[in-house]
């Protein structure tokens, strides 16, 4: 015979009948995430969501006779990743310099800076200077002037 069901029968249960139910439920999971720009930060969403090995019987109430069967979860849909703020040196909270929340390392949340913004302290990468058309130009034509 094979087990149907997780219920525990006994002799007085004779005559009654087994009833099972299926109801779907929606479940929402938001997190939050640092990353340099969107497309890191999709990434490391991919990367998450619910731990399925803790979707399990458990997760339901059982009580008065009734036993869970079965539980899973399916993903369906999810929003665009979207800026919430910029981590950023405090100077507003605690009234001081640019410079003192850099020394202090005060940080906070910016919810008004924008995405796309560099950072103060972000470094610019300097390049060699390349020469132009123009200054190979007029470099040739001087020194066809000179006679090279």
């Amino acid at each position: 015979m094979t087990k149907v069901t997780d219920i525990i029968i006994n002799k007085d249960d004779v005559g009654k009948n087994l009833y099972r139910k299926k109801t779907y439920y929606t479940l929402v999971v938001e997190q939050d995430v640092l990353a340099k720009d969107k497309d890191e930060a999709d990434k490391k969403f991919m990367e998450c969501g619910l731990d399925h090995s803790k979707i399990t019987t458990g997760i339901s109430e059982e009580k008065d006779g009734v036993e869970t069967y079965y539980v899973d979860a399916n993903y369906s849909d999810s929003d665009n990743t979207n800026f919430i703020g910029k981590v950023d040196y405090d100077t507003y909270n605690f009234n001081q310099s640019f410079e003192e929340a850099v020394e202090n390392g005060d940080v906070h949340i910016d919810t008004d800076a924008n995405e796309d913004d560099p950072h103060p302290l972000t470094t610019i990468k300097l390049t060699d200077k390349e020469e132009s058309d123009v200054d190979v130009a007029l470099n040739l034509e001087a020194e066809s002037l000179r006679g090279k």
